[in-house]
């Protein structure tokens, strides 16, 4: 055995041992480089492999390649002598790649220097995998030989081990692949087709119902007033098994104290003045399905005490009667009041707390929501386009700025209401800040220093109007007050003075 063969079997072995101890195919390609280095004297070579369901091959691992030179080495099937080894599955060797025009130096690395360049496949279960190639002093055929011969047995040794790492990775791709799958099916469902919201409050609100609806867990929804809590409740039903039967709601703020229990539990025929029949109650009627009670912290004590009876045994009375009855009902709760504190204070009883509250969802303001505002203001724009034959198009500016910055005490209700007035208001196809109610005209908004409490002055409401005609101006002028002044009909120091005025800058809308 001379020298070289010697040496040969070294590098063959501590390559093997690499293959052995690593299982990350980036890191082992560049120890196995690190060895073909440090033994061979190799100074430049590269490893391509074959991009999964495609002709590519791109280089994994390299050696004397910076990272703008190793993005640039892509080959298709074909191309260049990389390309041409992975489509025949048969070695290329180049004495100097200066003469040889199917030499593409794709990575623009090699200089006017005379080198040879060996290119070998790597073929795993009769497919071309990959390439290996080498950049080495110019030599005679006999030695460019026997480098191709040994770089071969490189490239099959590295073949199966190659080949089963990217079997892996295939497979982690295709889990990854159907985990995205099965996460867009999912975020799917969680976005009910009732609630309008992206922001990432919502979604965690989305996963919460996913989560609870095919239980039978009593779920409380705490928000304040205005933020959508019967359309939790409403989505929690429509995603349970329970959705083809009924969904009663019941807001137990407008019913009297002296008729909630017979609205909840039923009555008797001559129970009390005025039962001229048998009267089914709330429960009753929502039988095997779900019952949603909404203000559940304005129930009296007396009323809280029966319910506690119905969450805890699924029985109850009817007002006036003795016979038991038994239901399977899912319960909803909701309130925008602060329970514990109406527990510390008495008003209401703690152990019904604990038995509403087994699964617990908060709703946030429409503030802590502001990414959302613009998704709900298109669907209440598209809402009452519709019913009311409106063809109104888009939001301007100005009102957008006006929405935005405005703090809806009112929350997702409120802001229909707004949407409503304006569709109902507006005189043409776009929805203007002076169409909004005089409790969004902000100073922020306006530009017009700050407001009296009780809403805009006329003074206000007419710079305001001014200022969203004079930008609309400007945007279609692209910031040329010139053209924005013959377009309304004025002159353009009129013009000039009030944009000062109103603090325009025309420069913002000269692209």
């Amino acid at each position: 055995m001379d020298k070289r063969e010697s040496l040969e079997l070294s590098v063959l072995y501590r390559i093997s041992q690499a293959m052995a101890h690593r299982r990350d195919i980036t890191a082992m390609l560049q120890e196995v480089f690190d060895i073909m280095e440090k033994d061979m004297g190799m100074s430049y070579g590269t490893l391509t492999l074959r991009r999964p369901d495609t002709d590519v091959f791109v280089i994994e691992a390299a050696r004397g390649l910076n990272a703008d030179e190793l993005r640039r080495g892509q080959y298709k099937v074909g191309e260049g002598i990389t390309g041409t080894v992975a489509q025949t599955g048969k070695p290329e060797i180049v004495s100097d790649i200066g003469k040889d025009p199917r030499f593409l130096n794709r990575t623009r690395s090699r200089k006017s220097v005379k080198v040879a360049f060996v290119c070998v496949p790597i073929v795993n279960q009769r497919q071309t995998i990959g390439t290996i190639s080498i950049d080495r002093p110019a030599a005679d055929e006999e030695t460019l030989g026997k480098d191709c011969e040994f770089l071969s047995l490189v490239a099959n040794l590295l073949a199966e081990a190659v080949g089963s790492i990217r079997e892996q990775i295939a497979e982690q791709e295709s889990l990854k692949a159907e985990n995205e799958r099965l996460r867009r099916q999912l975020d799917d469902r969680y976005q009910p087709n009732n609630i309008v919201g992206n922001s990432k409050i919502m979604r965690a609100i989305y996963e919460q119902i996913a989560q609870v609806a095919d239980s039978t867990a009593t779920v409380l929804i705490r928000g304040e007033s205005g933020t959508g809590k019967e359309l939790i409740a409403r989505a929690i039903h429509y995603s349970s098994p329970r959705r083809n039967m009924v969904f009663i709601s019941v807001n137990c703020a407008a019913l009297p104290e002296n008729l909630i229990e017979s609205e909840l539990f039923g009555h008797e025929k001559g129970s009390f003045t005025g039962a001229s029949a048998l009267r089914k109650g709330r429960f009753e009627l929502a039988n095997g399905g779900t019952l949603f009670l909404d203000e559940i912290g304005d129930i009296s004590p007396a009323v809280q005490v029966r319910l506690l009876r119905v969450l805890q045994e699924r029985q109850f009375e009817r007002v006036g009667g003795d016979k038991t009855l038994t239901v399977n009902v899912r319960m909803i709760a909701a309130t925008s009041r602060n329970l514990e504190d109406a527990i510390k204070s008495g008003r209401f009883r703690e152990d019904l707390y604990y038995r509403l509250n087994v699964f617990p969802i908060h709703l946030p303001p429409l503030r802590e929501r502001r990414s959302d505002i613009l998704l709900l203001a298109d669907h209440f724009l598209q809402k009452y386009n519709a019913a009311y034959g409106k063809h109104v198009k888009r939001i301007s500016t100005t009102a957008i700025n006006m929405m935005m910055a405005y703090h809806w005490p009112g929350n997702v209700r409120e802001l229909e209401n707004c949407l409503e007035r304006a569709v109902l208001t507006t005189t043409d196809d776009v929805v203007h800040g002076y169409t909004l109610p005089p409790s969004l005209q902000t100073s922020e908004a306006t530009h017009t220093g700050i407001l009296p409490e009780e809403g805009a002055s006329l003074e206000t409401m007419v710079e305001s109007f001014e200022r969203e005609i004079i930008i609309d101006a400007l945007k279609r002028h692209r910031g040329v007050a010139a053209s924005a002044a013959r377009h309304l009909q004025t002159t353009q120091r009129i013009i000039n003075y009030r944009i000062k005025h109103l603090g325009i800058s025309p420069k913002d809308y000269r692209q």
